[in-house]
């Protein structure tokens, strides 16, 4: 009887290491096409943007394709990313996981000091700006899909054909979306679902008009 030989890695002893990186020093209006950007020709399944009351620390988690692919980032350490110069460090599954539950506890206003006059004034633009029935989200894990955001507004009737994921000039997801509700009181009232959770992501949304959609459909194409 011929038994076929082992593959050739395997991990009896523990399975292979979680494939994620930490980096420093990132610009404060970096964006997750940002991150995909510095480390392009990897495979960026996640951005996680860390912090701290409210503020982002310049500091994210990312997640990679696969293990191998966190050597390759590592050589990234200390490349630019603008005018600053990004530090990268191998990290592990815990300190990503901590990440998320600290980020869903800011999120939710579990920092005594969540509300930084630059958050208060931006939620006062979005309370007074006009709806039209199209909101845009931001902030979304780059495996998203289309089911995943009807499930995320799952109290609305929607269709898969009033999901628009934005892409970037190198059609992979951009991390933005714009969804169509039926009318302008819906998407007001989805409005309660800003800074909620997707996946291990707190989700930012935005009041937003068919124009400004189109154009960042178009941008994507």
């Amino acid at each position: 009887m011929y038994n076929a030989p082992p593959p050739p890695y395997t991990y009896v002893s523990q399975p292979p290491p979680f494939p994620v990186v930490r980096l420093r020093g990132l610009p404060f209006d970096c964006t997750e096409a940002d991150v995909a950007e510095f480390f392009h020709g990897l495979d960026i399944v996640d951005v996680l943007f860390v912090h701290k009351n409210g503020k982002f620390t310049g500091e994210a988690f990312c997640i990679l394709g696969y293990p191998l692919q966190v050597d390759f980032a590592l050589q990234k350490n200390r490349q630019n990313m603008g005018r600053r110069y990004v530090e990268v460090f191998r990290s592990k599954r815990q300190e990503y996981y901590k990440a998320i539950a600290n980020e869903v506890a800011d999120a939710r206003g579990g920092s005594p000091r969540r509300n930084v006059p630059r958050a208060k004034s931006s939620d006062d633009a979005k309370d007074s700006a006009e709806h039209t029935g199209i909101l845009r989200l931001r902030g979304l894990p780059f495996s998203a899909g289309k089911d995943d955001i009807i499930e995320f507004f799952k109290d609305f009737v929607l269709s898969e054909d009033a999901i628009h994921i934005v892409m970037n000039s190198e059609g992979r997801p951009s991390g933005e979306a714009f969804v169509e509700f039926a009318n302008a009181e819906d998407s007001k009232a989805a409005m309660a679902k800003d800074r909620m959770t997707l996946g291990s992501r707190y989700i930012e949304l935005f009041p937003s008009s068919p124009e400004e959609m189109d154009d960042a459909i178009s941008r994507g194409r």
